[in-house]
């Protein structure tokens, strides 16, 4: 993959994910009037709208992930990352975002889905691999192991983005492959994270975690 290429699939991915972002953004922003049916709230039973850990981790989930969404975008365009005040400053709200926030929210939220177990169990999966990949990253950088850590946060960053594959997944199999809705849940759950971490590997296989290191030397 020559450099040319490199540089392109990863604006066209960062391009992707700031403007999913401000889409999301636009979602967010009704949940906040904090009415109880507030569109995917509607799906939920009394019981669960009533329980007061669902409530906290579902706000904390929703907000916690757009930030983290935006600061990863700032964290791979290579002018940004050669300010390392400010990366290591981006860097921070992204680690402690999801370390913290978004990933245990995500966790708790999972025992919630809708679905039945396969899709609970891919949910809490995804939030726990979640928070791995980032640990490791947290972790490596610590050691000064840069490859490791640029390597892992695009591991992380690719579940990160699962939110935005899972609707683009969702649309692709109701519009084109015309699955129904049950079907089409169940394999978005999976699709959207699993999916995502296999483009991740294909980009680290291919040597973007080197292309961005060298990228800070110029």
């Amino acid at each position: 993959m020559n450099k040319k290429i490199k540089i392109g699939t990863l604006y066209l991915i960062l391009l992707g994910a700031f403007l999913f972002a401000l889409l999301m953004l636009s979602k967010i922003i009704p949940y906040l009037s904090f009415e109880r049916y507030t569109d995917f709230l509607g799906t939920k039973m009394d019981e669960v709208l009533d329980n007061s850990l669902f409530n906290w981790a579902f706000y904390v989930h929703i907000t916690s992930s757009f930030f983290v969404m935006i600061a990863g975008v700032f964290q791979f365009i290579p002018p940004f990352i050669r300010k390392t005040s400010f990366h290591r400053s981006i860097g921070k709200v992204y680690m402690v975002g999801i370390l913290i926030l978004a990933a245990p929210s995500g966790l708790i939220l999972g025992y919630f889905a809708n679905g039945g177990l396969p899709c609970k169990i891919a949910f809490c999966l995804q939030s726990f691999i979640w928070w791995i990949c980032t640990a490791i990253a947290l972790n490596s950088v610590k050691k000064k192991d840069f490859l490791s850590h640029t390597q892992w946060i695009f591991r992380s960053y690719a579940v990160t983005l699962a939110a935005m594959s899972l609707r683009v997944d969702s649309y692709i199999m109701t519009y084109v492959f015309h699955t129904k809705p049950l079907e089409t849940y169940l394999t978005v759950t999976w699709l959207s994270w699993v999916g995502n971490l296999f483009l991740a590997e294909i980009l680290i296989y291919f040597g973007m975690g080197q292309f961005l290191l060298k990228s800070l030397k110029k």
